[in-house]
């Protein structure tokens, strides 16, 4: 790979503080730190609704195809098939396209970046994806301002010793880029607290039911008693009457006396606490909470409303960001761009999607074959067309109609026939209602006949 440091007048430095946003420990406010308050990213990682959240977009996201789409000359976007674009069907060699993109969705939404290096061939040609460690990777500025990426020894990522590439030769995909450009944020940064305000309510839920649902206490003796029989009757208690033991039998002498200090899990509102860190975190992911079993799931019967709610809230600038820098890497053409197929998220309920084609297809809007193509069905004869009644007409029949003096006179009102000696003559040859009442049945008689 080319190597920046040819020129030695150019001197590369990384962004300011960037070591520390990369770092496995985070403050959840400024101060945190010196009072023994911080965030482990992989114990939030562990929380139901970080870990649920992260999932949910990562998969919603990997499941959509991604498709090579190209304007026509109508301006129409159209899939496009070439064999030059497979990479984003088959991004490298050990990883699916689904696996591929949940990778790439699970390093920006952990750490605020995802660096993906671009393999090309000897012609120059891009044959592979490969997401990189978040953690090997570190953006560097030149003097003059361009942009390079140092990157750690990654096996996976083909490199046995650290190399410094261009920006070109790296997909970077960040997010919440709040104090630096190059550097994005994890959503983490917001919810880390609540997540580790979650998991200590769950763990302190789990030692209270592992001692038997008891609360802890202090024993009360009159008087006054040493520290090292304070300490030793401590012991005994511990031994005798907590963990596996709890519930057991005490007996006490002397005078002293068992009192509970702990509340109980209905007194703390153990619940409602850990729900309100829940929805914390689904609010910073912008994920509905009941997407992640949180809350109550809506009792409106329009599916696509809610769905759309969520990609527009949540998923559509991470799908718009990976589809602009795959544009970019590519070196695609103006008219033509990779696109999800949001249709596999976005789909009705089947009364609600055929009530649509319906419509669409009544309207003149979708041609019959191009409904049954969304249903995946084949197509029938005379269904390429779009079709509508003969009553109507086009705008510019009606535009024509208008532009006349009296639009709304018939048309032999309208006409006005010379006038002539011979009009009594041709009224006298005009045939009468009766006399077209008997011609009609004699030709249909005839018809009937033949038949």
């Amino acid at each position: 790979m080319w190597n920046p440091f040819r020129r030695k007048e150019k001197a590369l430095m990384a962004p300011a503080n960037n070591s520390g946003w990369f770092s496995l420990i985070l403050e959840p406010f400024s101060g945190a730190w010196q009072r023994n308050i911080k965030v482990d990213r992989r114990s939030v990682l562990a929380y139901h609704a970080v870990f649920s959240c992260i999932s949910l977009i990562a998969n919603d996201i990997a499941k959509m195809p991604i498709r090579l789409m190209s304007k026509d000359s109508n301006g129409i976007w159209k899939e496009r098939s070439s064999n030059s674009i497979s990479v984003l069907k088959k991004p490298n060699a050990f990883q699916t396209r689904i696996q591929f993109y949940e990778n790439w969705l699970i390093s920006k939404l952990a750490w605020g970046n995802t660096y993906i290096l671009i393999i090309r061939n000897n012609s120059g040609q891009i044959i592979e994806f490969r997401v990189l460690d978040p953690q090997r990777v570190q953006p560097l500025v030149s003097d003059d301002g361009d942009v390079f990426y140092q990157i750690g020894a990654d096996n996976m990522a083909g490199l046995e010793n650290e190399i410094i590439v261009p920006a070109r030769e790296i997909i970077h995909d960040r997010f919440n880029c709040l104090y630096h450009p190059l550097v994005g944020l994890s959503p983490i940064y917001a919810c880390g607290l609540s997540a580790m305000q979650g998991l200590h309510i769950q763990e302190n839920s789990a030692a209270f039911f592992k001692n038997g649902g008891k609360p802890s206490g202090v024993i009360k003796y009159p008087g006054s008693i040493s520290e090292e029989k304070a300490k030793e009757i401590k012991a005994a208690w511990d031994t005798g009457y907590s963990g596996e033991n709890s519930g057991k039998t005490a007996i006490l002498s002397g005078g002293a006396d068992y009192i509970p200090v702990s509340m109980t899990a209905a007194d703390a509102q153990t619940v409602e606490q850990l729900k309100m860190t829940a929805e914390i975190v689904c609010s910073v992911y912008h994920v509905p909470a009941y997407k992640v079993g949180v809350g109550s799931v809506p009792t409106q019967s329009n599916i696509e409303a809610l769905e759309l709610q969520y990609y527009s809230q949540c998923l559509q600038t991470h799908i718009e960001s990976i589809e602009t820098l795959m544009d970019e890497a590519l070196d695609l053409e103006v008219n033509t761009g990779a696109e999800f197929d949001i249709d596999v998220l976005l789909r009705m309920d089947t009364q609600g999607r055929f009530a649509t084609y319906k419509t669409a297809v009544g309207s003149a809007v979708m041609s019959p074959n191009e409904a049954r193509r969304k249903e995946n069905l084949s197509p029938v004869p005379g269904g390429d067309n779009p079709y509508l009644q003969q009553q109507n007409y086009s705008l510019e029949a009606l535009a024509r109609r208008d532009a006349q003096d009296n639009p709304f006179a018939n048309a032999t009102s309208q006409a006005q026939p010379a006038q002539s000696n011979d009009d009594d003559e041709a009224e006298s040859k005009a045939l009468t209602h009766g006399e077209m009442y008997a011609a009609k049945a004699m030709l249909k008689g005839i018809f009937h006949e033949r038949a």
